[in-house]
C-alpha cells in the first residue's frame, strides 16, 4: 500500500511549472464564461513557470498545496494592500485544480494561512472575489467572510464588479 502525504507548504522555486499548470486549469475552470476569453488567455499567457518563479522570489507568502509530490493548489497572500479596507492581512489569491475542488483543500489552504496571518498580526483579513464567480463568493461566505465592499475592475474592454469579504 503506497502511502499519500498531504502538505501545506511555502512554495520553492521548483514549484514554478506546478504553479503555472495550477493557475492555467483554475482559470479556466472559475473564469470561462465571465472574464472576455482574450483577457482570459493573456492572462494564462502571462503566468507561465518564469513569471512564477519570479513571485516565488518576491518575498510575498505563498503557499503550496501538495499531494504526493505534485503541488496542486497554492494561496497568496500578506499584509493587506488596501489601506481604505479595514483590513490587516490579505488573501491575494487562492486556487486549486479543478480535481480537487469540493474536497476540503480549500478551506484547509485558507484556515492555514489565516492562522499564519493572525500569528503576524493580521487579525481581520480581506479576500477579493468576482462576483459573478458564485462558487467563489459562496466559499467564502460558507468560511465566515462578509461581504463589505464592491469595486470594478477592468478586464479587456469589459468591467466587472468584485466584491470584498472580510474575515474576523
Amino acid at each position: 500500500m503506497k502511502e499519500i502525504v498531504i502538505s501545506i507548504r511555502r512554495a520553492r522555486s521548483e514549484d514554478a511549472a506546478f504553479l503555472s499548470n495550477v493557475f492555467d486549469a483554475a482559470w479556466r475552470e472559475a473564469y470561462q464564461g465571465i472574464l472576455p476569453a482574450i483577457s482570459l488567455e493573456r492572462m494564462i499567457g502571462r503566468r507561465g513557470p518564469r513569471w512564477w518563479l519570479s513571485t516565488i522570489g518576491r518575498g510575498r507568502p505563498l503557499a503550496v498545496l501538495d499531494i504526493g509530490e505534485e503541488a496542486v493548489g497554492y494561496v497568496s497572500y500578506g499584509r493587506c494592500r488596501d489601506r481604505s479596507l479595514p483590513a490587516d492581512g490579505e488573501v491575494d489569491e487562492l486556487y486549486l485544480a479543478p480535481e480537487y475542488q469540493g474536497l476540503g483543500f480549500g478551506k484547509r489552504m485558507f484556515k492555514a494561512v489565516r492562522n499564519d496571518l493572525e500569528d503576524r498580526g493580521a487579525k481581520r483579513i480581506a479576500v477579493w472575489c468576482l462576483s459573478d464567480n458564485e462558487r467563489g463568493c459562496e466559499f467564502y461566505r460558507r468560511l465566515g467572510g462578509r461581504m463589505i465592499a464592491e469595486a470594478t475592475e477592468r478586464f479587456g474592454g469589459s468591467e466587472l464588479t468584485k466584491s470584498c469579504f472580510l474575515f474576523r
